[in-house]
């Protein structure tokens, strides 16, 4: 699947800018994460860019992503993306075994609380250090509904110490910064 084939899915489904935005986000993460992981850049990025692409048409579990996987095969995605993406939902029965899926989960969360943490501040994501990330998840009034349990658990499923997690995903979203509107 090239990267045109997920937008053209990702834009019919998709019409908030700022679910298309976390789709972008997700995807930046996910090349990141396969870039240091040393896997295919293109695919995982299609996985981050389709996760969520059936939230506004089914936004309730285990709707999201259980119908939107039936979207994805009737379309001709591989069973291999589909199955990853369907991955990142808790209590669906397909297992985060695998980097890709482990990666998935741990940048989805991630990467909304960090837009928030972006919102409130005067320069957005230029010069954002893991440190003022982590302050903000002490702080269960800010962005309540992002679970920091997911976050956490999510790098401790990686291997990766959670600022080091928080640094990569940031340093991904500052790449695509001005897309993201931060």
């Amino acid at each position: 699947m090239t990267r045109d084939e997920a937008l053209e899915i990702l834009h019919e489904f998709t019409k908030n800018k700022n679910l298309r935005k976390h789709a972008y986000a997700v995807e930046a993460a996910m090349r990141a994460y396969a870039r240091k992981l040393g896997e295919d850049e293109d695919y995982w990025a299609n996985v981050g860019l389709l996760h969520d692409f059936d939230w506004e048409v089914h936004p309730t579990l285990p709707d999201h992503p259980l119908k939107g996987a039936e979207i994805l095969r009737e379309r001709g995605v591989s069973e291999e993306i589909v199955q990853d993406i369907v991955s990142h939902a808790p209590d669906v029965g397909v297992p985060r075994d695998s980097l890709v899926r482990k990666a998935l989960f741990a940048v989805d969360e991630l990467t909304g609380f960090i837009v928030a943490v972006a919102l409130v501040r005067p320069t957005g994501l230029e010069g954002m250090k893991p440190k003022s990330v982590r302050k903000k998840m002490k702080d269960k009034s800010f962005a309540a509904k992002v679970s920091r349990e997911d976050i956490t658990s999510g790098a401790e499923e990686l291997g990766i110490e959670l600022a080091e997690h928080i640094q990569l995903v940031i340093e991904a979203m500052q790449e695509i910064a001005d897309e993201l509107g931060l």
